[in-house]
């Protein structure tokens, strides 16, 4: 069967959260867990390419109620994630439907309030970037919170370490995953365009990760 668009992440399902945890401790859990405050007491949430399923347990463990869409292009994390969910025993008072492919997956009416994208941004190159993040856009309701965390050095330009870690994450990904982006993105310019406001932001990993928080503008 062909590779799906942007499913490249089905080849490494197995082994891409131990590696992550090897090379960067627990920073990229941090950046998603101090985004949780923010989400509110009853929402409708996507969170997309959240990948193995760890985000949806912190989400469940909130108490709070969701209806969550869980995204994702990989087949393999996808399964993943919805065996966590099969075996997570504690009680949570949220719904889960899970559903393979990209953001062309969202159907026109869906509607969040909260748009949650783990790690994803940084897998695309700027034209395949923005196109992505207009129709989330276009999916989260006024007043929503956009829950961003990635790869996004504070310092900039990028210390010397930090360019090497970038260079060889893309070197690595894009030999054994397919990702299309070779640099990480000017995520700035592309949250601008959409008019999104920033409301909260942390850095981790000597401030090469950071944790933020966008809101759409209600009309």
């Amino acid at each position: 069967m062909p590779d799906l668009p942007d499913s490249g992440f089905h080849r490494v399902a197995l082994f891409y959260d131990r590696l992550a945890r090897l090379v960067y401790g627990d920073a990229q859990e941090q950046a998603q867990l101090v985004l949780l405050p923010f989400l509110p007491r009853q929402a409708k949430v996507l969170v997309i390419g959240g990948g193995s399923g760890w985000i949806l347990e912190q989400l469940l463990g909130t108490q709070k109620q969701f209806d969550i869409l869980y995204l994702d292009a990989a087949p393999a994390m996808l399964q993943l994630a919805e065996q966590r969910f099969a075996k997570y025993k504690f009680p949570h008072n949220s719904s889960v439907r899970f559903r393979l492919g990209t953001e062309q997956a969202l159907l026109p009416h869906e509607q969040f309030d909260v748009v949650f994208t783990p790690f994803l941004l940084d897998l695309f190159p700027p034209q395949r970037l923005r196109r992505l993040m207009q129709r989330l856009d276009a999916a989260l309701a006024p007043g929503g919170h956009w829950l961003f965390a990635d790869f996004w050095p504070v310092q900039q330009p990028a210390t010397w370490w930090q360019r090497l870690l970038v260079f060889g994450m893309y070197a690595f990904f894009g030999t054994v995953s397919g990702i299309k982006a070779r640099k990480l993105p000017d995520y700035g310019l592309h949250f601008d365009e959409l008019n999104l406001r920033e409301a909260f932001s942390k850095s981790f990993y000597s401030g090469m990760i950071q944790g933020k928080v966008f809101v759409k503008q209600k009309v």
